[in-house]
């Protein structure tokens, strides 16, 4: 049995549940704590019900507190995924384990994940001790308890005063409907949320690893919002965090760092693509991070073609800015030239996360790049320019004849859509002339166009037999 997310479940970024047609609710909030390698992750999919977060056979795949959405007989929650808790950690563990301690001093119940194929371990018994302090109904969940006979030795969990250990096994779903009825029982009554006015913009956070992604947001967040290393691949799923920077509150999505196309990656990094990929589509807005100090790559370019194609806003954030000196900022114009020279309509803004330098432009610059991918032409405005553009810089002549412009119209926006009704098909060089002035002209930076033709059919033609 698991948790079926349910198709009416409609829950923003604070937790309220806006399903249409209900009364917004404050969902309650369930963390999922525990040594690392215990299937923390493998649990969480299994309350999902889907394959969400990240499980890989290796120790230390879930690094930050990440959020989910899950439903179990009606009633609705928030799943908080955490990595792997240990005392004494040092370095990036022990950012780990500070992560895993808010999850629990936040959360309404506790999930503490032991593995029931070993004894306790020292380990366990301080995270227990941790627990406690919180404050918070803790659940003792056996994991890995595949069969009966598993099941009958696991009585030296009681040793850890946590009460009746709950055995399951969160591989293959044995015994998660009575832990989930267990959840509910802790779970505090539903408390409705104040009326609230349209939720904060959607910002994705991508580039390649160790770029900086995590360094920015908790810049911004100005608190550790995520796990920081020099390590290139500490992110692997997307953490969403509400920060208030520049005036307003944006809900930022910190990614996994992209090294491969998501057809050739495989384990973790695999999934952790998907997640991006999803991010992205989810987004209004992306910052595209690059590393200033080193030089543009495939990668970097794959990345922005990737946020162009979903039809997202793009702001292009050169970090590490500190690190640059006069001939790397010479390079550097020369690489903007010539590998973004298809992207010269991107905001671009030279930022430090480590010294904090600039970051306060990206809100402006978020704010310019939403605004015109959400930009709307009237139409009598439109036609009046075209007309102007194709009278004094005609379509070519191709076969003897000019294929002519006759209309046309604004399809939509989030990024603006056009639709040219002509005499016939346009050269692919001409339709890049006409966005290019039509950028100029209304000056779409920040945001891709799309331009579509639609060739007028000619009535009465009659193929020969």
């Amino acid at each position: 049995m698991s948790a079926e997310a349910s198709a009416d479940i409609n829950v923003d970024e604070d937790g309220v549940d806006v399903s249409p047609g209900g009364a917004e609710l404050l969902l309650p909030i369930v963390a999922v704590v525990g040594r690392p390698n215990v299937g923390k992750s493998t649990l969480v999919n299994r309350i999902l019900g889907r394959r969400q977060a990240v499980v890989e056979d290796v120790a230390g795949v879930t690094r930050d507190r990440v959020a989910y959405d899950a439903e179990w007989t009606g009633r609705r929650f928030t799943v908080v995924d955490t990595g792997g808790w240990l005392p004494d950690a040092k370095e990036r563990a022990k950012a780990i384990a500070t992560q895993a301690e808010i999850a629990a001093q936040t959360a309404d119940v506790v999930l503490f994940v032991v593995d029931a194929t070993i004894p306790p371990t020292s380990d366990d018994e301080a995270a227990v001790r941790m627990l406690r302090r919180s404050g918070r109904p803790v659940v003792l969940v056996a994991n890995k308890v595949d069969n009966a006979r598993i099941e009958n030795e696991i009585a030296s969990l009681w040793g850890l005063g946590l009460g009746e250990p709950f055995p399951v096994s969160a591989l293959h779903g044995r015994g998660s409907g009575d832990l989930l009825d267990k959840i509910l029982e802790n779970l505090p009554p539903a408390v409705p949320a104040e009326p609230r006015e349209a939720g904060p913009r959607r910002i994705a956070l991508v580039g390649r690893p160790n770029v900086g992604k995590s360094s920015l947001l908790n810049k911004l967040a100005k608190e550790e919002r995520a796990v920081v290393d020099s390590v290139a691949g500490t992110t692997v799923d997307p953490v969403d965090s509400l920060v208030d920077f520049g005036g307003d509150t944006w809900h930022l999505v910190d990614t996994a760092g992209l090294r491969k196309r998501v057809s050739h990656a495989s384990g973790t990094e695999y999934y952790a693509s998907l997640r991006t990929n999803a991010a992205i589509e989810a987004a209004e807005v992306a910052i595209v991070l690059l590393d200033a100090s080193e030089p543009i790559s495939e990668q970097d370019q794959r990345i922005i073609t990737m946020v162009i194609e979903s039809g997202r806003a793009l702001v292009i954030a050169f970090n590490k800015w500190d690190l640059v000196d006069d001939d790397r900022r010479y390079q550097l114009g020369k690489e903007i030239e010539r590998e973004l020279r298809r992207v010269p309509w991107a905001l671009r803004v030279n930022v430090s996360a480590l010294t904090g330098r600039a970051v306060d432009k990206l809100a402006p610059a978020l704010r310019t790049a939403l605004n015109n991918w959400e930009r709307r032409i009237p139409t009598g405005q439109l036609n009046q320019w075209l007309t102007a553009l194709v009278q004094a810089t005609p379509h070519p002549v191709r076969g003897g004849r000019a294929p002519r412009v006759l209309f046309a119209t604004q399809a939509g926006v989030s990024p603006p859509k056009f639709v040219l009704f002509t005499t016939g098909p346009l050269d692919p060089g001409y339709v890049r002339f006409v966005e290019r002035k039509l950028r100029e002209e209304f000056e779409f930076i920040g945001t891709p166009i799309h331009i579509s033709v639609k060739p007028r059919k000619k009535n009465g033609v009659r193929g020969r037999k």
